[in-house]
Formats: C-alpha cells, structure tokens, sequence
C-alpha cells in the first residue's frame, strides 16, 4: 500500500494491455466465424442450435431486424428476472427462506440486470434466494454482456462492409460472445477466486457465536408486542446483549466472475466487492480490476483488427487511456488529502480519507478501483463512493456522465467511443470545408442524427431526473444529507442509472416506489436508445460503398487525432454536466474548504 499510485497505476495497464491484446485477436476470430470454419464441429452445432430456435446461421439481418431481435431478447429477459423474483418464495434453492421480492424493487431489479446496469436498491444476502442470485441475476449478467458485444461487432461490421443489406446474425452474434467468450473467462476467474477463498457453495445461513458479545438498545414492547413510550411520549428503551452472527453463504465465487468479466457490478453481498466473501485479499483484487477493464480493452484491438487497420484500434484505446489517467490522479490526489475538519476533533489526518475504505486495500487500491469501476459500466466497489471527498467522487460522477466510454462497459464501451469518434471527425470536416468520413464511409446528415440521439439521451435522463427528484416531494424524501452533497446523491443516482452504471452514492434512499420507477425507466431508454441508434449508423454505413484514401482524408490513427476524440468527450461532457457538477461536488469542495 506504501507503494507509488502511478507505479501501481503502471503495472496495471501494463498488464491489461499484455491480456487485452491476445483475447482482441481471439475475439476477432470468434465474431468473425474464423473459429467456426476452422473447427467444423463448432460450425456444424452453431447450424443445430439455429435452427432449433427457428433461423439460419446463414441469415444476415437488416439492421431493423437485428436491433427488434436484441430488444424484445431483453424484455423477455426483464419478464423472467421479475416472475423470479415474485415467486422466489415458494421456489427451491431459498435456505433463508426470504420472501416474494416487493413489486416495485423486482421491476427495478429486472430491467437494472437486464441493461447490464445491475443498481441494487436492496441487500443481496437477505433479499435474493440462491435460485434468483444464479437463475435470474447471474443468467442475466452473461446475456446483457453477449448483448452489447453484439451491438459492437454489428457496428463495426457497418464499418467494413461494402454496399450491403444486412450487418450479421443477432442470435448467432449473442451465443457466440456468451459461450466462447463470457463463459470461459468467467470459469477460470470463478476458479482462482475459489482458490483465494471466495466461497462457492449452497450451505444454509450460518450462526456463529461471538468471541465477544454486542450490546445494544432497542424499544420494548408490551406483552402485545406493542412499542411501550413514558408519560412524555418518549420510547422505553431496553438493553440487549447479541451473542451470535448469523453469516450468509451461497454461490459467490460463480457470481462474482461474471460480474467483473461482463462489467456487470452486482454484488452478492451488500457490501459488494468490499465483503471479504467476494474480494478476500490484495491478490483478488488486482485481478478483479483486471477483470472489469479486459473485455473492453481487447474489443478495441478486435476493432482494428475487423477494420484492417490496428492503428485504429490503438487510437481509440489510446484516447480511453488518457481521460482514465487523468480521472485516476483526480480522485488520488483528492482522496490523500486529510478531511479539514477532522483536526478540530482531535483526529490525525496525515493518512488522507480512510472513510469508507477498507484497510487491507488503502487510498490506492480504493481510488484505482473506483476510477475503473466509473471507467467502465461496472458498478462494482471495494470503498464507499459516498465517503469519497467531494473531488474524489466528481471524477466517478464524470466518468458515467461523459456516456461510459472511457474503456466502458464491455461492448457498449466501444460502440459509444466510436459514435464520439464520428462526431468527431464530423467536427473537423466543418472545420476544414470537407465531408467527413471515417475508415472510408462518408458521415452524412442521417448518421449525424443517430449520434445526436445516442449522445443526447443519456444527458435529457440525467439532467430531466436530477431536476424532477430535486423539486419532487418524493424525491426529495429520499435524500439523507442536506444541501450540496444530497443533491450530488441525485446525480450520481441518476449519472448511474442512465449511463448503466449501478454504483451509487449510497445515502439516497432509493428503494422506493417513486425511485424504482424513475431509475428504471432512466436505465432502460439510456441503454436501448443509443443500441437502436448505433444499429441504425451501422445498417446505413454498410450500406454504403468504401471511398479511397486521399490526400484530404484526415488520418484517424495518430496523435493528432487521439487529442481530437478526448477533446470532443470532454467538450461535450463539460458543457452538458459542469452547470450541475457545480451545485454538487464543486459547491461541496468550496464548502468544505472554507472552514
């Protein structure tokens, strides 16, 4: 822990780029079917299972029909996780015996797995059966992840396709991600998180006795079981001794694979990843943070693979690379700094802020998870965002909010970089007196105005939702702190939900009816609007014929361009978000600073 950040931050993108790189040529061969023609057998039960699900292998879907395949896929996704969790009660694989889950919170929780967004307004381990946490929540986390990779791969197949119809196989796009992908990676990491302690079993609930007993006070009640209160109203109070702890068990180990290779975050434990059931030591959590960004590292090697170019590929994770570093040394920097008001209670603070971090992690650890988690659509956490400082959680709040792609989710990471990518290039044509293109397709007025609705979604989510919760009385219930940092709550709540992240700045209440709606809705439109979108600029772009390089085409591969694509996020990040980020996190950092 005493170790230099940036060479910690060093060692770890060197490391990510060392995996990165071979799985984005395995991931080439896999979406591209090189792997299903080398080995036949593979082929010839990818043809079988076509067409037991009633289509060819060998269609090749307009760009409509593959984007109503993916949609109405995901709603019958969102149906199954909700009757799941309605009937849990009565369903085997249920040792604690918890109950039907309450209407709003299972809607809530359907569509947040099912937009591989995965909020949880509830408590794993006393909410969710074992049959839900894997029938339902786990199934979905491999799905909405197969789902995203798909929708990139159909991209980019718009980029390299010439005069034609169709953008690839939906169904067949889904399986391949799911199972030569998804459940790979997930196994071996399932199996080195058993091996570090992680557990994996269906034990019942687990009553241990205490080396030291607890004492705590709790109101009587009568012999009715009604709350007893003195003449004045007030409640009697009685003091009880806690001799035993009850310790949940389950399937983790299964679980917490895939929520870090499909950047899904939902954690068994309501503690997540920092409960030492899902993240036992040092070792598992550097291979966690691996875990999350690997996916979304290799998609951008398999992109410059697709498209003949690997220097297009190096770009965009180039661009990734430079606003992750620069959130990084933000939320280091903000969180080595001692909480001002800690030395008028006596307290050292030569430490930084350990509020709401785990010891066996530290400032680092905690800061290069949080600045991973918020890179990519993940949502999973070893500290708590909320007791970030108030520029150590505007750098989470800003990831999330510049659209999830600063490495991003897996799949959806990609394909809204290269929406920005498109904006971009869009940017320079007017800037020059020349029309765009990009890896040799023309931008015009339609794909300009799929951007726009991709792009503009997630800020009318976040802004309209923060605004109406902020003057709503329901709203306004659910927050716990007063002033600058419960509206941060908002936001982030919000930032999170739309751009499909699931983190939270946990001291909004959210687990009610008002919240469970407006966040579902948030989550659904933010992650299906800019699929359809994206679909509909990759059904156009393969369309269209593939122009030769000039000596006006702008190069989309080096340095220049790299600064060009930062530049247009940031841009666009900055002019959508500061307004709000002011009355939050910056009003809160003067606050603060001023005693």
């Amino acid at each position: 822990m005493n170790t230099s950040p940036f060479i910690q931050l060093g060692l770890y993108l060197v490391a990510l780029f060392a995996l990165a790189w071979p799985l984005g040529r395995y991931l080439t061969a896999v979406m591209d079917g090189r792997l299903s023609v080398r080995y036949r057998w593979l082929g010839a039960f990818e043809r079988g299972i076509c067409r037991s699900i009633g289509t060819s292998a060998d269609e090749d879907m307009p760009w409509w029909r593959y984007a109503t395949a993916i949609v109405l896929f995901n709603l019958l996704g969102v149906i199954a996780v909700y009757a799941l969790q309605r009937l849990q009660g009565g369903l085997p694989l249920n040792p604690a015996g918890v109950a039907a889950v309450e209407p709003g919170s299972a809607f809530n929780t359907a569509v947040s797995f099912t937009t591989n967004t995965n909020w949880q307004g509830y408590s794993g381990e006393s909410t969710m059966s074992y049959l839900t946490q894997m029938l339902a929540l786990t199934v979905q986390n491999f799905v909405s992840a197969a789902t995203a990779i798909a929708v990139v791969v159909a991209m980019v197949r718009g980029f390299v396709r010439r005069s034609a119809d169709g953008i690839g196989n939906a169904w067949l796009d889904l399986g391949r991600a799911t199972g030569y992908v998804l459940l790979p990676l997930s196994f071996l990491l399932a199996v080195f998180l058993a091996g570090q302690g992680v557990i994996q079993n269906f034990d019942a609930y687990q009553d241990v006795k205490l080396i030291e007993p607890v004492a705590y006070q709790q109101q009587k009640h009568d012999a009715n079981g009604k709350p007893m209160a003195d003449a004045a109203g007030k409640p009697v109070m009685e003091t009880l001794r806690a001799g035993k702890q009850t310790i949940a068990m389950g399937p983790v180990a299964s679980q917490e694979a895939i929520k870090m290779v499909g950047t899904n975050g939902g954690g068994f434990f309501n503690a997540n990843s920092a409960h030492p059931y899902e993240n036992p030591n040092g070792a598992t959590n550097f291979v966690e943070m691996l875990a999350i960004l690997l996916i979304p590292a290799a998609l951008c090697f398999m992109f410059g693979a697709m498209v003949g170019d690997m220097r297009q590929g190096v770009a965009v994770v180039a661009a990734m690379t430079v606003i992750f570093v620069a959130m990084f040394a933000m939320v280091q920097w903000s969180e080595m700094q001692a909480n001002p008001l800690l030395p008028r209670l006596g307290v050292d603070g030569m430490a930084g802020n350990l509020e709401g971090k785990e010891t066996r992690f530290g400032i680092t650890a905690s800061s290069l998870f949080a600045t991973i988690t918020t890179a990519a659509s993940c949502g999973a956490v070893n500290s708590m965002h909320d007791s970030l400082m108030p520029l150590g959680g505007l750098a989470p709040m800003l990831q999330m909010q510049l659209g999830e792609v600063v490495f991003g989710g897996v799949g959806s990471g990609l394909y809204g970089m290269l929406v920005f990518a498109i904006l971009a290039v869009f940017l320079a044509g007017l800037m020059i007196g020349r029309t765009p293109e990009y890896l040799g397709k023309k931008i015009e007025s339609y794909e300009m105005k799929m951007v726009s609705a991709a792009i503009l979604i997630t800020p009318l989510l976040v802004l309209g939702g923060t605004a109406v919760s902020v003057l709503a009385k329901d709203g306004l219930a659910g927050i716990l702190n007063p002033g600058a940092h419960g509206f941060s709550e908002v936001l982030y709540a919000f930032s999170s939900a739309a751009n499909n992240n699931g983190s939270a700045f946990a001291g909004l209440s959210a687990n009610t009816p008002y919240y469970n709606l407006l966040l579902a809705l948030a989550m659904w439109f933010g992650r299906f609007v800019p699929i359809v979108a994206v679909l509909a600029i990759a059904g156009s772009l393969a369309r269209k014929p593939r122009l030769a390089v000039s000596s006006g085409t702008m190069p989309t591969h080096g340095a220049l361009f790299v600064l060009l694509l930062v530049g247009t996020v940031m841009m666009v990040g900055a002019l959508t978000y500061i307004p709000a980020l002011a009355l939050g996190p910056m009003v809160e950092q003067l606050q603060l600073f001023a005693h």
